[in-house]
């Protein structure tokens, strides 16, 4: 009788770091806030990672592609609902996050005996005023934060720290500005994961000599570049000057190619 709580502690700190591994090959998702709105940017294979929610709202994530869906739905379903019963003022991320899949995603987790959900979510808020913009994020076992001018999700904490110490000094006023910023940030964290990968998994390992080499920008467009052969940019906008209630938009290739650099522009055609 007495072994029972240790045994669900134990399995619980199995299922961790089973759903740990999962993230090792994902595709990090960065959120940046600027004066234009909000943009959310990944690199995909095909399967799109990045989507509108509400009017002001907007879904990002990494994992197990059904997973993805099923709680995006489910985000969808009751903010639809919340505004159609209450009003579109109504519809926070905060809301859908704290009484809504949060709970979910923790019960999902703590049940041993039923399956996870393989996920890591990024929810993008557009404020109505400029600088007040926020985001959510929410991993596999409930746990969500509440952030302002930036977020990142990626397959580890330590390399979730590391896009972060990037991203803190770093101003972004326009909308090329964040483009540029989330591209060399996506790098950052894409290759932190994948020398995580490479050392067996030890975050430790991960935070060796390379870290200037990590940070320096030619080697990130470098690696873009070479990940641009097996995957495509995805980029959406939570646009204040978007007339209209909804402001979510997804930026094409034409837009890309004026908002990236040249190199890799060039890489788009």
């Amino acid at each position: 009788m007495y072994e029972e709580p240790y045994r669900w502690v134990e399995a619980v700190g199995n299922r961790r770091q089973y759903l740990d591994a999962q993230f090792a090959q994902g595709s990090p998702v960065v959120g940046v806030a600027c004066e234009q709105g909000i943009l959310l940017m990944t690199m995909s294979k095909g399967t799109p990672k990045l989507y509108e929610i509400y009017d002001r709202l907007a879904f990002g994530g990494m994992g197990h592609p059904a997973d993805l869906e099923k709680l995006r739905f489910t985000l969808l379903e009751m903010a639809h609902v919340e505004g159609f019963n209450r009003s579109a003022s109504d519809v926070t991320g905060s809301r859908l996050v704290k009484y809504g899949i949060a709970p979910v995603v923790k019960q999902a987790f703590e049940e041993v005996f039923k399956a996870p959900f393989i996920v890591k979510i990024m929810l993008a808020e557009l404020s109505q005023k400029v600088g007040k913009d926020g985001f959510l994020t929410i991993t596999y076992d409930g746990v969500f934060e509440e952030k302002s001018r930036y977020a990142v999700l990626a397959a580890s904490a330590s390399v979730e720290q590391r896009m972060v110490e990037y991203l803190r000094p770093q101003s972004c006023v326009s909308l090329k500005d964040a483009v540029d910023l989330a591209i060399h940030t996506w790098a950052v964290g894409d290759r932190a994961q994948r020398h995580t990968d490479d050392t067996g998994g030890d975050p430790k390992d991960a935070k060796g000599s390379s870290d200037q080499l990590v940070t320096d920008s030619p080697t990130l467009m470098t690696h873009v570049r070479q990940c641009m052969q097996e995957k495509s940019i995805e980029c959406a906008l939570l646009d204040r000057h978007v007339a209209g209630t909804s402001k979510y938009r997804t930026l094409g290739a034409g837009e890309l190619e004026t908002l990236l650099p040249k190199d890799l522009s060039s890489a788009l055609t």
